[in-house]
């Protein structure tokens, strides 16, 4: 694989069609395998043009898109980003082990099957269709991925497939040096949990994933500690702002994992969001949530807008979680829309009011922060029931009565400075 390696990079100085295996934005181990021994296997096997190997910022995709040179297989991921989108007429394949979005997927050959690691898939490729070209580098390499992404094939966890078992089986019979299970997964857990040294902003956008829906943005990323510790950080609150700011993010959704002296997985939750009817909506769905069911326990935070948690089922891993946080907006929206046959000037009837005070009744989480002004973060759609929501302060404040009288002036402001403007 070195031999291939060491002229990917002077492919970048030649005008010819590229042929690009890409990973996913997070490039965490089994993204960056996954595509590395994907590209080697059709390198060898199809005969193409030899792959640029190279990080997403040293080569300006969009550009080979215009020239009509860019063939593109996605790994590890199957929806591309919104700055990529104009890239999906390049996608030929897809190889994912998650749950497909049947809206967003790129129309061309998917194969997704769930199981713990994508760096399975890529080693069945390998070893259905060529091989002979496995050599130890590349077997070591989808090797120690597996066992990393399922947790040293512990049954117990529940990450590990039979499939994952199979393979990883098969390698060891294939090249019986491989390290032992137990030597490579201590190495790689170690280095993938050294945040030594990192700043905030490095450890959010370490291991980050992101989902966006009508304007709002939300950021998921894994913080390899404990998150006490995270959440006593120096300057934390400033920090998160900051990312949030720098990035547009509404939401920021940290998944905390780090391992006990058992050597057991202990899962935490921090929702961060200065936005107080979506951070209840968000914490209302994962604390009811019963498939999967999260377990949560509300944990101490003293910062404002931020809900943390102890999460109870640590088999909930940051797949698992992402549906769950595109369910919460959708229930957000619902709860925004204004019902049909409204009037124009917008005026909530009473059983809407109601309707949505029984809502937010139920999404309402006990010890969240009821701050009376948000700071200048990037705002959500504008909506009555958004901007200076009734909710906002805690529904026992409020009357049924004070809730719709409010929502009457809002609607009746609106509606008057409408017909100004016409005028």
């Amino acid at each position: 694989m070195e031999d291939y390696l060491q002229g990917c990079r002077a492919a970048l100085q030649e005008s010819r069609p590229l042929h690009v295996v890409l990973g996913n934005e997070a490039c965490d181990l089994d993204s960056m395998v996954s595509a590395l021994a994907l590209a080697f296997y059709l390198a060898k096997k199809v005969h193409i043009p030899e792959t640029i190997l190279i990080f997403r910022d040293e080569i300006d995709l969009h550009a080979l898109h215009q020239a009509g040179q860019l063939t593109l297989i996605l790994v590890d991921h199957h929806v591309l980003p919104k700055s990529d989108a104009a890239l999906e007429e390049a996608v030929v394949e897809v190889l994912d082990h998650r749950p497909i979005e049947q809206k967003h997927c790129p129309p061309c050959h998917v194969s997704v099957e769930l199981v713990g690691s994508c760096a399975t898939l890529v080693t069945e490729r390998i070893l259905q269709g060529a091989p002979e070209i496995l050599d130890r580098q590349t077997a070591a390499l989808l090797h120690g991925t597996i066992i990393l992404d399922c947790v040293n094939m512990d049954l117990k966890i529940g990450k590990a497939t039979l499939k994952d078992s199979k393979y990883v089986e098969k390698l060891e019979a294939l090249f019986p040096d491989l390290p032992k299970r137990n030597d490579i997964f201590d190495s790689l857990q170690k280095a993938k949990f050294d945040v030594s040294g990192l700043t905030t902003e490095q450890m959010l956008r370490k291991d980050q994933k992101t989902i966006c829906r009508q304007g709002i943005k939300v950021a998921i990323s894994a913080i390899y500690m404990d998150l006490e510790a995270f959440l006593q950080r120096s300057d934390l609150l400033a920090d998160l702002h900051a990312f949030c700011q720098a990035h547009s993010y509404d939401v920021l959704v940290a998944m905390t994992i780090f391992f006990n002296t058992d050597n057991e997985p202990v899962r935490q939750l921090a929702i961060f969001c200065p936005h107080g009817a979506l951070r209840m909506t968000i914490c209302g769905v994962l604390e009811s949530s019963s498939s999967p069911s999260l377990k949560l326990t509300p944990a101490p935070s003293t910062h404002p807008h931020l809900q943390a948690y102890l999460q109870g089922n640590t088999q909930v891993s940051r797949k698992k979680l992402l549906p769950l946080l595109q369910e919460a907006l959708s229930v957000y929206f619902d709860s925004m829309k204004i019902p049909s046959g409204q009037p124009e000037t917008g005026v909530a009837s009473r059983e809407q009011v109601d309707k949505e005070l029984d809502r937010a009744s139920n999404s309402l989480i006990p010890g969240l922060s009821q701050d009376e002004e948000d700071p200048p973060l990037p705002p959500t759609p504008m909506n009555s029931l958004v901007d200076e929501c009734p909710l906002d302060q805690g529904l026992p404040k409020l009357s049924a009565e004070a809730v719709f009288e409010k929502c009457s002036q809002i609607s009746l402001s609106q509606s008057t400075t409408a017909s100004l403007s016409k005028k």
